[in-house]
This record gives structure tokens, sequence and C-alpha cells, in this order.
């Protein structure tokens, strides 16, 4: 048999295998499934998103504080636009030819990509019904557009901007790392909106349209049998009471600084101001790029900085709070314990320098008065106590202390990009001294809140409902509710290392007396017991920060208040008299002291500096 025939047959089987498999391939995939005849005939096809309404923000009180307007994106697929009349569009919009190219190259990269790019993009953003309806009526001769429902947010009243935060469109860099989004949807960007998102976004739908071979619509795609319905977004209930909120604004108006409010029994902010603030409708729709760069170029006051969250300052004398609490704990100080002040600590030939007063004073005379020598005395008992090794050793032992309130580390707040504030560490003074180089006189000014540890107005909060709790805090947060339901986490206890219940209180005696008798007089209100303390952080880009906190009443206390406002002066100048209004506010929910509030509300320290003269260079964030 010639061999050559044997494979003339081998050679005609395999031929036949592959087209019957080939067949039976084209068969299934045109008779037995939908996938592949769609994904053949995708530019048949148009895809659709179909947008959920974010969910809407509540105020503690069921106050509506950020709800959804209807609003639209005019969408364009470049490749798609060849005959439209694109001067109808630029009338509409009031834009000129030349703005309409840039748009496209800006899009693209150029116009020759733009001719062969099918990806959509957002020509125009957050229309308002009224452009819109001008669009409609000229869409038929818009080729390449068409125009996507969204909703914009709206806010009810002009508060809250940096704690509710703002939402716009995602890039690239974005969507690569979150790949629900595609390009043109939006997301939260800062506040609430950011720290929130996946509930607030809710869940996309989509609906799939075929088209004809001029590119119109001709129905939804087997009568809407693969669509999908979006899903809206969960309301949010905010901790924040809206009237203090914008109380907090009014009194911190032509200010620079932060504020925050807490409920200290639950860890539940009531407000958190920062100052400048801005109208949160000035980031929503079409003007938004242009107020974002107007905000921006405000250079003397920085709206756009969230300085209750992100900014750090030195605490000044009321860390001296937490050193007595510390000092207590490890048995170097007792309410009893007696120093001298000679204008200053007498070991350092007067510095840190201090007011004049009464001296020798004890623990709650040093409170009241604020004495920087006592606290200096009082830092190096902890530091040098002879229970450690060596001073580095007592250093880590103060530092662990301090942390545990919350200081030099994210507290874990719901709000996102929170600031860690400094505590300094040993390696930090081996590295500016030398090891070996230094000890408590080299570093004592962290016993009144200088040097280096610094801490923002949420964690200077933070410590005071540490102290109100008589040694626990609750994490702070601003959201009670997703939906209904509660993050049981909030209701968790964060306890200190200073354990002893009586410690607290014999620092909450000096507290009182500040308001009572000593610098923070002015706090007083009537029938309340307030017990605060006052501070001036001294700042080197400017005049000292005015500081106060509180809490109140003593007993079973409703609110703690930490403010900093920048450049003003003593504590009682500005920052007493505007935390004790707010205090007053919530309290009462009246103020009585209509003269202060009048002063307070009237102050201008951005624009003037309080002694009449130039305003001092900005502090540094």
């Amino acid at each position: 048999m010639n061999p050559l025939a044997g494979r003339k047959y081998i050679i005609l089987g395999v031929v036949i295998l592959t087209a019957i498999l080939y067949i039976s391939r084209l068969a299934y995939i045109q008779l037995g499934t939908d996938k592949y005849k769609m994904s053949a005939d995708n530019q048949a096809f148009k895809y659709l998103t179909d947008y959920p309404p974010r969910g809407a923000i509540y105020d503690r009180n069921g106050k509506l504080l950020v709800f959804n307007q209807v609003a639209y994106d005019l969408m364009i697929v470049p490749r798609e636009a060849k005959g439209c009349d694109t001067l109808a569009l630029c009338k509409i919009l009031n834009i000129t030819k030349e703005d309409f190219l840039k748009r496209l190259i800006r899009l693209c990269g150029n116009l020759e990509s733009a001719k062969k790019d099918y990806r959509e993009y957002i020509f125009e953003s957050q229309m308002l019904p009224e452009l819109n309806a001008r669009i409609q009526e000229k869409l038929y001769k818009l080729n390449g557009f068409y125009v996507q429902a969204r909703t914009v947010r709206q806010y009810p009243k002009p508060i809250a901007a940096h704690l509710l935060g703002y939402i716009g469109e995602v890039d690239e860099k974005y969507i690569e790392k979150h790949p629900y989004y595609k390009q043109g949807d939006y997301v939260g960007m800062f506040g609430i909106e950011r720290g929130y998102e996946d509930a607030l976004r809710g869940k996309k739908g989509v609906s799939i349209k075929i088209r004809d071979a001029n590119n119109n619509i001709q129905g939804s795609y087997k009568d809407g049998l693969y669509d999908t319905s979006s899903v809206p977004g969960q309301n949010l209930v905010c901790t924040l009471d809206a009237e203090l909120q914008e109380y907090g604004e009014l009194l911190m108006q032509n200010k620079i600084g932060g504020l925050v409010a807490m409920e200290p029994g639950t860890g539940e902010i009531l407000a958190l101001v920062t100052s400048p603030t801005y109208d949160p409708n000035m980031l929503v729709g079409r003007d938004f790029p242009k107020n974002y760069g107007k905000l921006q170029k405000d250079t003397l006051g920085r709206p756009l900085i969230n300085r209750a969250l992100k900014s750090f300052y030195p605490p000044g004398s009321t860390f001296k709070l937490l050193n007595a609490l510390v000092a207590q704990q490890e048995g170097v100080l007792t309410p009893s314990t007696l120093y001298p002040c000679a204008r200053g600590y007498p070991p350092l030939g007067g510095k840190p320098k201090c007011h004049a007063h009464a001296s020798p004073t004890n623990l709650s005379g040093s409170i009241a008065t604020s004495c920087n020598s006592y606290y200096s005395y009082v830092f190096k008992s902890i530091v040098e106590n002879k229970k450690y090794k060596n001073s580095v050793e007592g250093f880590e032992a103060w530092r662990n202390y301090v942390l545990s309130f919350g200081v030099g580390k994210k507290i874990g707040t719901d709000l996102p990009f929170e600031a860690k504030g400094i505590v300094p560490t040993v390696s930090y003074y081996d590295k500016v001294f030398g090891k070996g180089g230094w000890r408590a006189s080299t570093v004592i000014s962290l016993g009144i809140g200088q040097a280096e540890v610094s801490v923002t107005p949420l964690q200077m909060c933070n410590i005071i409902c540490c102290i109100a709790n008589r040694g626990y805090y609750h994490i702070p947060h601003v959201i009670r509710k997703v939906g209904d339901k509660e993050d049981p986490k909030w209701r968790e206890k964060q306890f200190t290392l200073v354990k002893d219940r009586q410690i607290y209180e014999n620092v909450i005696e000096g507290m009182s007396n500040v308001v009572k008798a000593g610098t923070g007089r002015i706090a007083q209100l009537p029938g309340i017991e307030v017990c605060g303390k006052t501070g001036t952080a001294q700042n080197p880009h400017g005049e000292d920060h005015s500081v106060f906190v509180l809490f109140a009443p003593r007993e079973n206390p409703k609110i703690c208040i930490a403010i900093l406002v920048e450049n003003a002066g003593f504590g009682a100048t500005w920052a007493a008299p505007i935390a004790s209004l707010l205090s007053e506010k919530y309290l009462t929910g009246k103020i009585l002291r209509t003269d202060l509030e009048t002063k307070m509300i009237e102050g201008d320290l951005i624009h003037k500096h309080p002694s009449g003269g130039a305003k001092p260079k900005p502090a540094q964030h």
C-alpha cells in the first residue's frame, strides 16, 4: 500500500474534526448564549448608568443638613461627535469654539485621538434643570452627546463645610484603586462624604439600549431583561447639633482657629468649627472649579484647612492638667505639694517665665493661677522619678501616659485625614542632643505644653473628656446611625493609664477654681459649675495663640469644649469667652451675656489685630 495514501486520510480526518469543532462553537455562541452575541454586537448597544441618589444627612435632632437636587451631566463620546453642531452647543454653554477644542484636548490628549476615542466623558457637569432643558432642545443636532441624570448636594444652611465635606469627580488613579468607579463618577472627597462614601453612594444600576446605524436609540435590549436597578444610598444621622454648630461659626467669624465641642459620656461631636469657613454650596455644580480656585487663593485665612482636625498646635497651659494627673499617678505629687515661683522656674534662672501670683502654691492653686514654675517642677519630678533607672526611662513612662489620652496618635475618629499631633520621642531627643546629652531640665518646656509637643483641637477636647469622665473616653465620632444601625464600637470605653478617680477630682477642683477665682473667671455661668483652664500657647510665627478648655457641669457633665484662636493672645481674652458662650447656649438654650456675645461676634482678628495694629503672620500648619 502506498504510504502517501494513508497520510491523505489522516489529514482529511484532522480537517473534518477541526471543522466540526468550529461549527459546534459557532452554534453555541449564536444559539446557546446571549453573552457572546452581546459582545459581538457591542457597537449596537448603549449602556446607560442609573446613578442612585446619595443618602441624606441629618443632625442629632432630625434637622436636614444635606439633601439632593436633580442635576444633569452632558456626556460626550468623542469619536461619535462627527457632524455635531458645535456652535449651537457653545452658545448654550456660553463658551467659545476654542474652549470647546481645549476641553476635547483635555479629555482625549489631542484632537486626532479624539476622533478615535470611544470612551465616555463628562463634557459639562452638574447642569441644573434650566440649562438641561436648553440642551434637550438641540440634542438632535449634537452628535456624540447625551445627557446623564445625576443629583448634586444641597445644603439648607451654609454650615459645617469642613465636617460634611464635598464630592468631586474621580480621576484615573482613583479608578485603578477602586474599580467600582468609572470615568465621570463622583466620590466623597473630604469629611463625612469621604468617610462614609460606601454607605452614602448606594449601588449603581445599568440599562442596555439598542442603537441603529445612525446611533439613535431604538429601545431596551430584550425589553430590559439584563437591566439592573440602582439602590439609593443610606441616610446618616449625625451627632452634630446644627444650632450649636451655626452659633460656633458665628462666634468664630473673622478669626483663625479651631473649636471642638463633645458630649463626654458618648464621644459624640456636637460641633466642629474651623475658621475661616465657607458656604458648602460653593463647591456644588458648574461653579465648583471657579469657587475652589478662589478658596485656594485665599492665603490669609486659608479656608480649606480643617484646623479642628488637621492643624496641631502647642497646647500651652492646658497641658498642665495632663501633667498634674500623671505626676499624681506616679506618686510624685499630692494636692498639698508646694512649689515656689519667682516669676519663673528658679532652678533655671527664672525660665520658663511666669506671671506674678501668690507663692508657693499647692496643686489646686497652681491650676487656678496657671503657674509655669510649678509645672516645671512637676515635669522634672516625673522624668527623674527614682523608681526609674534613668531620665530616659522616666521620659518613656511619661510619654506612654500622654499617649493613653489620645495624644500623639490618631484617636480613630470616623472623619478622614485626622492628624496625629506630636509627642516627642527619646530617639528624637537623642538625635538633637546626642545620646545621654539631655535630661528633664533640657526639655522642661514640655511641662507647660510648649517645646515639641503639639495637639489638634480634637485631641485637646478629648483630654478634657477623659478628665470629665474621670479616667476614660469614647472615640470621638460624628455619625450616630447609618440607616437604622449604630456602630457598637462607639460605646466602648478607652481607659487612660491614670486610674485613680480621686486623682481626677483633685485636678477638677483646680479647674473649678480657674473659673471661680482664677484666670478663667470670664467663663462663669449662673447656676452652673464650670471647670476650665486657660492657655496662652507660644507661637514662633506671630503672636501667641489664645486657648481654653472646659467641661460643664462639674457633676454629670454634658459638654466638653476645646478652642484655639490663632494670634489672639491670652486664653481669657478670646478663647474663654467664646467657649463659655457656646456652653451657655447648649446648656441653657439662651444667651444672657449679650454684651459679651456682641464683642465676640464683631471681633475681627483676621483683617485687624485686636490691639489695633497690623495682623501678624499666620501660624504654620
